[in-house]
């Protein structure tokens, strides 16, 4: 278990900036950064994060939280999972009691998965680095690939023995479950004995952006042609292929400083690149790039170029899935090397400062590639040519902003020295096209359920006398201004003014009136706040930010989160701007005079229904004089507090 202290040293330690940046690419927009949402898919950014405040929110899907909140949702963390994941980022020892064999035992699935591919990693770096059959072999052909030793060292690379069940033999001694070694895919079962997948290869790990092992590429180094060159990890809880790309974690800072980010093939591609100085690369792993993987270079550029050997079938081949990263918004270009070089050769036999011209030099716009690629092939044929424009089109259709398509239309008619009304009425009948079809699976889907199971609208509790409204803004005065000072007359006749901690009045007043809250959550935190009151340690704020209550993290975000915070120009330039803290004693004293007003609301209106329920004159006579009791409190606190008339 991790002390209180040490969780609170975490969470003030933790910058949400940093954090969400290691997976966003933000940009500042007065006081706060915005950037697009890691968990739903958009194309204009509405995710919001709060330095100040130290928290997120996103005002698209309504994920909100702290940094703790944030890696639990990003990473599928447990609470304390994500603490310790932020106190080795932030370099925070955690003292902890050593956890039991039972304890160990009880380790989630995904957990013991993490633990296993992290102790496997290092088992084929020592392999590698320190076993005679691993310098003979693997390190040996690291060398004469030219790689440097930082580099071995820093993609954690490594090398599985030759002998068929060794990593196997060893995690099992080590104590590691036979059930996890397979569901890694690290080991195979045959007639109950294991196997090492990746036995006699070269081992690159794959991790997730965080930084965490989740699984392995292996090459082999013989020319056995019964055997695959590359074995990757099967898929587990903890690797899904689609939604990984290699080498994202050692990228993405250099991805979101570039705005730019290089697609390529395999692991040497990245690591050799790497080498020539340029980092802002990663690699689908030989596989076509998926909707998630894009949304994942997303979140740190909206710019991506592809690099590609000097195969034209296999560019032609990937041209459907570049369509799709047109599709997002994203700014897609080409870069292609000369025949027979790939990046890794190209790296390892150029100057870094050859390489960087090259991508510079020869990056094209993808559009304007696919024309001039598909345009060679026409050779002057009128049928060949005409099936060319209506794929250029096509792919024109596919990018959401207008001015771009009218744009490419231009360039793609210089090209294809064909009119641009031309094109621009094709692309005009495709965009019709895609809007008539819409509308149509719109109408289907309403179909699907038959009217009479269409479920009726869900009846909303109009209940006027609640006080939900009120209850809401005494926690959110609570939340933002619980430690602030007001100063207040303890008596009406005193002309001395009295400096009172918010959260001590506030709770005060309402414990002093027998008030309950009847939301839960906010009941809980104002629970927290009274024994705080009690033992005088009123709660920070951030508490309820970090909260091991998810319910209770996430009101208290959106209840302290705002959009709009006051520019520090006002400041500087002595303009004088009314805000809630210049005014925050009348705030905190309306907010309590309608809880209450609410309250007797509520007190008269079950007053009223239990006169209608009774028959006896004395129990009548008894609820009348409670009744105008209540009513006479409402109308002076209406009068006094709220400055209402009421009318009723």
């Amino acid at each position: 278990m991790i002390p209180h202290d040490t969780i609170d040293t975490i969470i003030q330690t933790a910058r949400i900036e940093e954090v969400v940046g290691d997976y966003v690419n933000l940009r500042r927009r007065g006081v706060n950064q915005i950037g697009l949402c890691p968990f739903h898919n958009e194309k204009t950014p509405s995710f919001t994060v709060s330095p100040a405040k130290g928290i997120y929110k996103c005002f698209g899907c309504g994920k909100a939280g702290n940094s703790v909140n944030f890696i639990m949702e990003h990473e599928h963390f447990s609470y304390p999972e994500a603490l310790r994941y932020l106190a080795r980022k932030y370099n925070i020892e955690i003292e902890e009691e050593e956890q039991t064999p039972e304890q160990l035992q009880e380790l989630n699935e995904k957990e013991s998965l993490y633990n296993l591919s992290l102790f496997a990693q290092q088992y084929f770096t020592k392999i590698l680095t320190e076993s005679e059959e691993g310098k003979a072999i693997g390190l040996t052909y690291f060398k004469e690939r030219g790689m440097r030793d930082d580099l071995v060292n820093r993609f954690q690379l490594g090398f599985s023995p030759v002998k068929w069940d060794a990593f196997s033999e060893h995690a099992i001694q080590q104590g590691y479950k036979k059930e996890f070694l397979v569901k890694t895919g690290l080991s195979i079962e045959k007639e109950n004995r294991l196997y090492d997948r990746f036995h006699g290869r070269v081992m690159f790990p794959i991790h997730s952006a965080s930084g965490r092992v989740i699984g392995f590429g292996g090459r082999i180094l013989g020319n056995d042609k019964s055997f695959a060159k590359y074995v990757n990890s099967p898929e587990s809880e903890i690797y899904n292929k689609s939604k990984t790309l290699y080498g994202i974690y050692f990228a993405k800072n250099a991805i979101i400083s570039k705005d730019s980010c290089l697609l390529v093939e395999g692991y040497t591609d990245v690591i050799s690149m790497h080498q020539a100085g340029i980092e802002n690369v990663v690699a689908s792993s030989g596989t076509s790039l998926t909707h998630d993987q894009v949304r994942m270079i997303q979140r740190y550029t909206s710019n991506i170029s592809i690099l590609y050997d000097g195969d034209p079938a296999g560019i032609k081949a990937s041209f459907r899935g570049i369509d799709m990263i047109v599709e997002q918004g994203m700014n897609v270009k080409i870069v292609l090397f000369p025949d027979g070089e790939d990046p890794d050769s190209f790296a390892r036999k150029h100057h870094p400062t050859e390489v960087e011209s090259f991508l510079a030099a020869n990056t094209v716009n993808f559009i304007l590639f696919k024309t001039r690629l598909l345009l060679a092939e026409t050779q002057n044929d009128p049928i060949r040519k005409a099936a060319l424009i209506k794929e250029i089109v096509n792919t024109i259709a596919l990018i959401p902003d207008g001015i771009s398509r009218s744009l490419y239309v231009k360039e793609c008619s210089s090209l294809m020295t064909i009119s641009e009304q031309v094109l621009m009425n094709e692309l005009n009948k495709i965009l019709r096209a895609k809007l008539k079809k819409s509308s149509p699976e719109a109408e289907r889907e309403a179909e699907v359920v038959p009217p009479e199971q269409i479920p009726s609208e869900p009846q909303i509790d109009t209940d006027l006398d609640s006080a939900e409204y009120q209850e809401r803004e005494i926690i959110r005065l609570l939340l933002l201004f619980g430690s602030e000072v007001i100063h207040i007359r303890l008596n009406p006749a005193d002309e001395e003014e009295v400096p009172v901690g918010i959260a001590d009045y506030v709770v005060n007043d309402i414990t002093n009136d027998e008030m309950i809250f009847e939301n839960p959550l906010y009941k809980s935190i104002f629970e927290e706040y009274t024994q705080g009151v009690e033992k005088d340690a009123i709660p920070d704020r951030a508490l309820f930010l970090a909260h091991s209550n998810p319910e209770i993290a996430s009101l208290a975000v959106n209840l302290v989160f705002n959009p709009y915070e006051l520019s520090e120009n006002w400041l500087k330039n002595n303009i004088m701007v009314t805000t809630e803290e210049t005014r925050l004693q009348m705030h905190v004293m309306l907010a309590l005079h309608a809880f209450k007003a609410r309250k007797l609301d509520r007190m008269m209106t079950e007053t009223r229904k239990k006169l209608m329920d009774v028959t006896s004159p004395e129990e009548q006579g008894a609820l009348m004089k409670s009744f105008h009791e209540l009513k006479k409190q409402s109308i002076l606190i209406n009068k006094d507090g709220l400055g209402r008339i009421i009318t009723r």
